[in-house]
């Protein structure tokens, strides 16, 4: 027998035998089906800016148009203020946590982290933005926030000491990032999902790499 899911829906447990009926095969094209509209929903839901939507309904200004460019909250802060600034924090987070959430509760814990990773790629690479989007700094922690809060929690305390000792932001997020994998590891989340935050750590840095050069010629920003 093979094992194909677990839980209800999505969840419930599927087993096939090994003559593969035809039954069978109706069974697993509907699940992959039903993954890919997940993974689609998620990229979808990772794509809105609401960095954008907050900085323009609220200050009518564009982040885009000022200071880094970026449509984060570090950004938004600098160009729109306080208020659209947490409001993009708590709508970029949302969007990792939802994802995860539909991820994990349609299907298992495994496939919520990859819908929560193609959350994170849609924050990154928004279809609604020519795909040049933001850093998913907060859309990461939402993710990990549904699926392992622990972990979610000693990444942060890890990002928050780095970024109050250093006073860069950017900084912060690649150091916690880079010890994101290594703390899944401790707390034995398994092999798939360190993989998917290896992935998550990659993206981080690629869309760090302009932050980089500036910590490195000593001409990036501190945060205060």
């Amino acid at each position: 027998m093979v094992i194909l899911g677990t839980g209800t829906g999505l969840r419930r447990t599927v087993f096939l035998s090994i003559c593969h009926t035809d039954s069978a095969k109706r069974v697993a094209q509907a699940m992959v089906f039903s993954i890919s509209l997940i993974l689609a929903a998620s990229y979808l839901i990772g794509s809105i800016p609401f960095g954008i939507l907050f900085g323009k309904a609220i200050r009518g200004k564009d982040p885009r148009s000022a200071g880094s460019g970026n449509i984060g909250f570090t950004n938004v802060f600098r160009v729109a203020g306080l208020l659209p600034a947490v409001l993009t924090l708590l709508g970029d987070f949302g969007k990792g946590a939802l994802a995860a959430m539909i991820g994990k509760h349609f299907a298992d814990i495994e496939v919520g982290m990859v819908s929560g990773l193609f959350a994170i790629l849609g924050h990154c690479y928004p279809i609604f933005l020519r795909f040049r989007g933001g850093k998913a700094v907060a859309t990461s922690f939402g993710v990990l926030a549904i699926l392992y809060p622990l972990v979610g929690f000693f990444t942060f305390g890890v990002w928050l000491a780095t970024v109050l000792g250093s006073r860069y932001v950017s900084l912060g997020s690649l150091v916690a990032f880079t010890s994101l994998p290594l703390m899944m590891a401790i707390f034995h989340t398994g092999l798939n999902a360190i993989l998917v935050t290896v992935s998550i750590t990659v993206l981080i840095y690629l869309r760090h790499l302009e932050n980089i050069s500036r910590l490195l010629l000593r001409k990036e920003n501190k945060v205060f």
